[in-house]
């Protein structure tokens, strides 16, 4: 990927003009569309940087994704750091949703003078379960996404997006399945290998810049076991917020609430 072009190709853009800048980064099969509920109300507050990672399907060069370079989060905090380098983005606060919460924690401990706040919204180290720690996931059952994805990519999208997201909210359903139908099967299945495979846990004591992890009520995605885990491990200052809803998409489906919170995360400095 050509460090230059970077914005270029991943959609990225600046909007608003305040004078804290927010940093909104999707996670698995979304785009930055996926903000869009919330962002008019930010970016009259906020300068809001939105783009999309080189696996969504509105990313309009194929060549970009690569599997085996992406086959780790690191190559994601890279293309990261070098977007908020070339779009001259410093001290930031970067919110991250799903994979892009770990995302920006490596980010940050490669380069910590990038961020001086990161929201984790729905965010984990490890999806497995292990003896000792809950994860969320059998291996079998994430054996099963695999192979779920691999033999009948269009009715697994319809499927996930009905598990992932509240019932209750059939648009943000819809929404959220037609970002995934627009990502190429092979690039779901690769990356739903990297997303499920990943152990970042030891990660957590490397980071120092303060967090504030966002997790709804009740998510069949991230217990809430994880949040705890993850702010005991976390090395720097860290806080737990409940929003009260029900999926893995806080943003889509109590997105007044979720608004509410990130302001009063702003406000305290």
């Amino acid at each position: 990927m050509v460090t230059q072009n970077l914005s270029t190709a991943m959609n990225a853009k600046i909007l608003g003009s305040g004078q804290e800048t927010l940093v909104l980064a999707h996670g698995f099969g979304a785009d930055q569309s996926i903000w869009d509920k919330i962002l008019p109300y930010l970016a009259d507050r906020y300068q809001v940087v939105v783009f999309d990672w080189c696996f969504s399907g509105a990313v309009k060069d194929p060549g970009l994704y690569d599997a085996a370079k992406y086959s780790t989060y690191d190559a994601f905090a890279d293309d990261l750091i070098c977007l908020l380098e070339e779009m001259k983005v410093n001290f930031s606060v970067f919110v991250g949703h799903s994979m892009s919460g770990m995302i920006g924690c490596i980010a940050s401990i490669k380069r910590p003078d990038l961020f001086h706040k990161l929201i984790l919204v729905a965010t984990s180290p490890r999806f497995i379960n292990l003896e000792d720690y809950e994860g969320g996931f059998e291996l079998s059952g994430v054996e099963q996404i695999f192979s779920s994805i691999e033999s009948n990519y269009e009715e697994w999208t319809s499927s996930f997006a009905a598990l992932v997201i509240d019932p209750i909210d059939p648009e943000s359903v819809e929404k959220f399945e037609k970002s995934l139908k627009r990502m190429r099967p092979e690039v779901a299945l690769t990356l739903a290998k990297t997303v499920f495979s990943i152990d970042y846990r030891d990660m957590l004591e490397k980071v120092t810049t303060p967090c504030h992890i966002i997790q709804t009520k009740n998510d069949i995605v991230v217990p809430n076991s994880v949040p705890k885990y993850m702010q005991s491990k976390i090395k720097g200052e860290s806080r737990v917020k409940i929003i009260d809803t029900t999926g893995h998409f806080p943003q889509l489906t109590a997105h007044h609430e979720f608004v509410e919170v990130l302001d009063a995360i702003l406000a305290d400095k």
